[in-house]
């Protein structure tokens, strides 16, 4: 009779515990970061999180690296329910919503601090329009800062006006900036890169410290004009679809656990680019500084480009909530 009781008490555990209990809702999302990175490491994280505090009712399931392909294809994975969510690129995902990649612009951010206050501004206009494309905008992730890395030194517009300029396929704010300084850029996606760099098919690229050494970029490109050229971020999105099937503590969770690990994955990040600086140094990449006059001629581009894109390229709505916000800033400084 003991026994029989024992067995009956260790069936109801294992059926009803939370923690083994199998998961109601199961997503799968993938991501370009390489595995190990920050990134991925901050994702995992983020899932287990999510899986403990939703009792095990919710598991993730990452695929790291762009073993899903690109940004645009992972997109229409979800759309046909192979996949449920993503990392995405600004460059890749700013094609199905275009307001995202308003704070990319080359040349129009000073400081964190401008970034930041952007940041949290628009990001409920954002969500808004992931959702318009069926999408749940989780959090802004960032990337950082980045620069020019070439083959050759670049001090001057001269100098990056004979470069062989790589631009993210699909990239209208990099191609136009590019092209109004007389430079023909080469679109290539990111896992193109690095081949195209050992071949010298391209002689330049604009990534993140960080960013330069996670894809080896750095081997070939080993001189960094030390002026930041624009910002990069990417963005964590889930299938509206999928999201809106989950129960509303549940949703709760994703959205806690997001805005926990990702605010800690782009503190993080800083960190780490700031770190990288030194370690390219000790690689014998080359850091080289522009000229007043140089920098002057960026911004203006970065103004003229603006004129031509917005509207196209982004929203004048969305545009308008950044420029005022960053103009309020630089008054009060």
């Amino acid at each position: 009779m003991k026994k029989s009781i024992l067995a009956a008490l260790i069936i109801l555990f294992f059926f009803f515990s939370p923690a083994l209990a199998a998961p109601k809702h199961s997503f799968k999302i993938a991501s370009l970061a390489p595995d190990g990175s920050i990134w991925t490491n901050h994702f995992r994280q983020f899932a287990a999180e999510v899986e403990e505090k939703s009792g095990g009712a919710i598991h993730i399931k990452i695929y790291p690296g762009g073993i899903m392909g690109d940004d645009l294809a992972m997109y229409r994975k979800i759309r046909i329910g192979q996949l449920h969510g993503g990392g995405f690129t600004m460059t890749g995902i700013s094609n199905v919503v275009p307001d995202f990649r308003v704070m990319a612009i080359p040349f129009y951010f000073d400081t964190y601090q401008e970034i930041d206050a952007v940041s949290d501004t628009i990001f409920p206009y954002l969500q808004k329009r992931f959702n318009d494309n069926d999408l749940e905008l989780l959090a802004i992730t960032e990337v950082g800062f980045i620069y020019g890395m070439s083959t050759s030194p670049m001090s001057t517009l001269a100098d990056l006006q004979k470069r062989k300029s790589w631009v993210p396929a699909g990239d209208p704010l990099t191609t136009t900036y590019l092209q109004n300084l007389g430079i023909t850029p080469i679109p290539l996606t990111i896992p193109d890169v690095l081949s195209s760099l050992q071949t010298g098919l391209i002689d330049t690229v604009y990534t993140s410290l960080y960013g330069a050494i996670v894809m080896q970029w750095f081997t070939k490109a080993v001189y960094v004009t030390d002026v930041p050229y624009g910002y990069a971020y990417g963005a964590v999105a889930l299938s509206k679809k999928a999201f809106s099937q989950l129960p509303q503590e549940y949703a709760e969770i994703l959205h806690q656990a997001a805005q926990k690990h990702f605010t800690a994955l782009n503190r993080e990040t800083r960190e780490i680019n700031r770190e990288s600086k030194e370690v390219l140094k000790e690689h014998g990449v080359t850091f080289i500084g522009a000229s007043p006059e140089t920098k002057q001629k960026l911004r203006q581009n970065s103004e003229e480009t603006i004129k031509i894109l917005k509207g196209q390229a982004f929203s004048e709505e969305a545009f308008s909530q950044v420029d005022e916000i960053v103009k309020q800033l630089r008054a009060t400084q």
